[in-house]
């Protein structure tokens, strides 16, 4: 299964975001997103999700070597900014969402049994998610794709509101399901790019571009990467 981004283009009045940019993104991988503030990377997660309608360009899911275009059923987005029912409880939500995708899930487990996958703790399922941090409601959003195991996972600056423990878990847990699903994070954190991506894909001067993956492990990374980034008007 792979992800095709052809000829995408995308502008906001005259700031060009996108200009005939082209990606594949393979299933099996974890890909890094890394460009400057305000290249395009939420811009192109919620092109891919649908929330952004593109310019001009297709988005596609190939599977058995046939296109079809993108929907939100192949979609799971973690977003920066968590958006969930805060008058309802992480209980009472995580059952709703069950219950409205019990036809797409294998292997169902009981509620409690997906709230210990992401380590949020007993006492803290019951609460009005609008009491919740910002790292506990971004682990109610890894769940939702936990449990619905959509084809495409993008995650916008996931990590960042988890403390290190919690982030390590969650490093560990995106390695494991990388398999059976294309992982799509954005981040400006370089060292969490080396540490969990396969592959690191710069959103640069408006188009899509792999690294080298041996540089991607290597001492100069760093300098390599400010030195192409570095001239982002």
């Amino acid at each position: 299964m792979i992800l095709k981004l052809e000829n995408i283009n995308k502008s906001f009045g005259e700031k060009q975001i996108f200009n005939n940019a082209n990606f594949t993104f393979e299933k099996g991988k974890i890909y890094g997103l890394l460009g400057r503030n305000g290249a395009g990377k939420t811009t192109l997660f919620n092109c891919i999700s649908g929330d952004l309608k593109l310019d001009s360009g297709n988005i596609y899911l190939n599977e058995n070597i046939e296109d079809t275009p993108i929907s939100t059923d192949n979609i799971g987005m973690v977003y920066s900014t968590p958006i969930l029912p805060d008058f309802l409880t992480g209980y009472e939500f995580i059952k709703f969402y069950i219950d409205i995708n019990k036809d797409k899930v294998d292997n169902l487990k009981t509620i409690d049994e997906y709230f210990e996958i992401v380590k949020l703790e007993k006492e803290d399922r019951h609460k009005l998610i609008k009491s919740y941090s910002h790292g506990m409601k971004n682990k109610l959003q890894m769940l939702c794709f936990i449990i619905s195991k959509p084809p495409v996972i993008l995650l916008d600056e996931p990590l960042t509101s988890f403390d290190v423990v919690v982030a390590l878990e969650m490093k560990k847990l995106l390695k494991e399901l990388k398999h059976d699903h294309i992982i799509i994070f954005s981040t400006h954190i370089l060292q969490l790019a080396t540490d969990l991506c396969d592959e690191v894909v710069i959103l640069h001067q408006h188009i899509l571009s792999e690294t080298n993956q041996e540089l991607l492990h290597s001492p100069e990374f760093e300098a390599k990467l400010i030195d192409i980034l570095k001239d982002e008007e």
